[in-house]
């Protein structure tokens, strides 16, 4: 661990990550050589998707191969150019935390900096590389991307709730940073109470910019139970009110996941089902549509039971 307070909850997270399935021989099969299709072009323009594929159990899928992918783009099957599987590859990390005057209430601050440090703990030091960044009507960045874990290991030190909440603009702008990284899977984490008040992006402009640069966006909403159950409610008055999406809809679209989390262990499994998905998802690419369109993506794959969780679309030409 990188902080100290993470000591008391490594005996949590362990039972968590034995629980996911992650077991040292399975962790020591690590790569599958990328498949790589033969071109129909000298020259592709590439569309990179990561999917995670797990059976009805929640348990990931391995040993699958292009031929058990089918890809529609708009409707219509695309032939995959390349496949890759491989655990070891680089994971890049944007961390965005909500500092905004609703985390002051009970211990929403605190089971944000043990979910961090819960991150920081599973990231490989030199390879893995994170960013954090906390946000309240605006972003703001406390840590660069850098492989030195222990530098970003005090980012939300001096952590003070105040002001308004702009998550989906806040998740817009983070999505842009992470646009030129280079490592395989990338993703946000977004440790929020799940109120977003003063946003000028809606849930679906955010998750289209997501999507079109490959972002899956996993949110843990890190709130008591009596209040799950009020923002279940008003959110779902809200979308049937206005017709517009919310955090979960967010995640969905990029590929992500929302979670709730009323406890510090409960926001700890949350945390480190990001990161083993992220380590077990299969990247594909396919060749982009020449229309300057938005361009919807299905992926799906040929197992009984499999459920894929891949990006809902892009931006062709």
């Amino acid at each position: 661990p990188i902080r100290q307070p993470m000591k008391q909850f490594a005996p949590a997270v362990l039972a968590i990550v034995a629980g996911l399935g992650i077991g040292a021989p399975e962790l020591s099969a690590q790569r599958q050589t990328v498949e790589a299709l033969p071109s129909f072009k000298s020259a592709l323009d590439l569309v990179t998707i990561q999917a995670s594929v797990r059976d009805r159990r929640g348990r990931p899928i391995g040993g699958l191969t292009a031929a058990d992918f089918d890809v529609l783009d708009n409707g219509h099957q695309t032939p995959v150019v390349s496949l890759s599987f491989d655990r070891d590859a680089p994971v890049s990390l944007a961390v965005l935390v909500d500092m905004s005057g609703s985390m002051r209430l009970g211990e929403k601050v605190d089971m944000a900096r043990h979910a961090f440090d819960s991150v920081l703990a599973q990231l490989q030091e030199g390879r893995d590389e994170v960013a954090v960044f906390t946000f309240d009507s605006a972003l703001h960045e406390r840590r660069g991307f850098t492989t030195d874990l222990r530098q970003a290991g005090d980012a939300l030190d001096e952590f003070e709730p105040f002001g308004t909440t702009s998550l989906y603009d806040a998740a817009a702008a983070t999505a842009r940073r992470l646009s030129d990284r280079s490592a395989t899977h990338k993703a946000i984490v977004v440790l929020t109470d799940g109120l977003d008040t003063t946003s000028r992006l809606s849930a679906r402009e955010v998750s289209d910019l997501a999507s079109a640069i490959d972002v899956p966006v996993y949110v843990v909403a890190t709130i008591p139970s009596v209040d799950q159950r009020a923002l279940l409610q008003s959110t779902a008055r809200a979308t049937a009110a206005s017709a517009t999406a919310d955090l979960r809809d967010l995640a969905d679209w990029t590929g992500g996941q929302f979670s709730f989390a009323s406890t510090t262990v409960e926001t700890l499994a949350a945390v480190t089902q990001v990161i083993v998905e992220l380590r077990q998802q299969y990247v594909l690419s396919i060749e982009a549509g020449a229309a300057a369109e938005w361009r919807k993506l299905d992926v799906r794959v040929r197992r009984p039971a499999a459920l894929v969780r891949a990006r809902s679309g892009y931006f062709g030409g």
